[in-house]
Parts: C-alpha cells; sequence; structure tokens
C-alpha cells in the first residue's frame, strides 16, 4: 500500500533560531552558505511551510551578486548591488541566519547611512541565459557608464550631467572642494571654473552620494 504523503502546513512567520527576529513572506533574509568562508546568501522568501513532523522549510527566490552572474563583476556595479533571479529553492528554515533589506535602486541612493545589512537591487537576473532585464539604463560621464552609488560625482551646473572626478582630470578631494563645476564643452576657456554662486543641498554642493 502506499504510503499518504505527510501534509504541508503554510506558516505566516518564523522565528529565527537563536534571536528574536521575526520572518515573514516577502522578507529578505540571510542564508548560511554552505562554504564558511563565503558571505551569506541573500534571498526573499516566497513560502513558509511546516511538514507533519514540525520540519519548517522556506520556499526563497535568491538574490545574485554580480560576480555570480555571466560576466561577472563590472566597474559600475556597486559593492551592495544584487540581481533579483528568476531561480527559486526550497532550504530548511535553519539556514536563516538574519534579516536583511534590499532597496530599489533610487531609494538606496537616497540612505543617509548604509547599514551592513542594507543592499540594493537595481535588474532582474535570469541565469540560464544571461539575461539582465532592463538590459540598458542610463549612463552618465564621459565614460559613459551608469552610475554606481559608491562613486563620487560631479554635476555640471550647465548641461547637468554627471561626471567622475577623475574622468575630468580632477582627484575626489579636489571636487569634494569646488563650489561649482562647469564641464569643458560648457565651459568658456574649457577648463574647470570656480565661484561662489553656488547652489547648495544641505549645506554641500551638489554631488551624488558616494557610500562608504
Amino acid at each position: 500500500m502506499a504510503k499518504t504523503r505527510p501534509g504541508k502546513r503554510y506558516l505566516d512567520s518564523y522565528t529565527i533560531r537563536g534571536t528574536n527576529k521575526v520572518v515573514i513572506v516577502g522578507d529578505c533574509v540571510l542564508m548560511r552558505p554552505s562554504d564558511n568562508n563565503s558571505a551569506p546568501y541573500v534571498a526573499r522568501v516566497e513560502k513558509i511551510e511546516a511538514d507533519n513532523r514540525n520540519n519548517l522549510r522556506v520556499r526563497v527566490r535568491w538574490y545574485y551578486r554580480p560576480e555570480e552572474s555571466v560576466g561577472g563583476r563590472r566597474q559600475f556595479h556597486g559593492t551592495k548591488e544584487l540581481f533579483l533571479s528568476d531561480h527559486y529553492d526550497v532550504q530548511s528554515a535553519h539556514t536563516i541566519e538574519g534579516k536583511c533589506t534590499v532597496h530599489t535602486f533610487k531609494n538606496y541612493t537616497k540612505l543617509e547611512n548604509v547599514r551592513p545589512e542594507d543592499f540594493f537591487c537595481r535588474f532582474e537576473y535570469k541565469p540560464a541565459t544571461g539575461a539582465f532585464h532592463p538590459d540598458r539604463v542610463a549612463v552618465y560621464c564621459k565614460c559613459e557608464m551608469p552610475y554606481n552609488p559608491d562613486d563620487l560625482m560631479i554635476q555640471c551646473e550647465e548641461c547637468k550631467d554627471w561626471y567622475h572626478p577623475a574622468c575630468v582630470a580632477m582627484t575626489i578631494e579636489q571636487a569634494k572642494q569646488m563650489d561649482r563645476f562647469v564641464c569643458s564643452e560648457h565651459s568658456v576657456d574649457e577648463d574647470v571654473k570656480k565661484s561662489n554662486d553656488t547652489t547648495f543641498t544641505n549645506g554641500k554642493a551638489e554631488t551624488k552620494r558616494q557610500k562608504t
């Protein structure tokens, strides 16, 4: 006689072992890697279930780090950048080590302080094909690279485009001390100009935030 398949119960939440942190469906979590020397895996919890022996498992959708994707990490990828994949899996709930937050790219760039558990995502990724969505994003500077929120950039007062200091023959320290920047294409003498008529935001010249 065939054995009856054990029933499953879907749970609303799970408390991470040894902590008081509660995980619910939709939360992003850090999961223990097979190699103890590797960074924790990041996943989004899709379901929490228990069998008739009260074994707890979670169905997750994995995030990939840039170095885990086809083509690897590129210059514009941020340190805390992740790709939301179409790779689903079922894991023991006890492999969850902690909770984290995966922000939208826009919200991440607005953070005043980036915590260890803060990440961001601007692409979806298909590991089977190596395809990204969207397959194109806005580019900036002379180098025509997407914005990396880890890098300081300065904005031209005239064209409103953003530039890496190194791409306009400037150090980061020089860029931080500037009151006003005009790119070579919009400067009368094709050089960086300084003046005191700066537009300030929170007491600083307009710059894209550098993450640390």
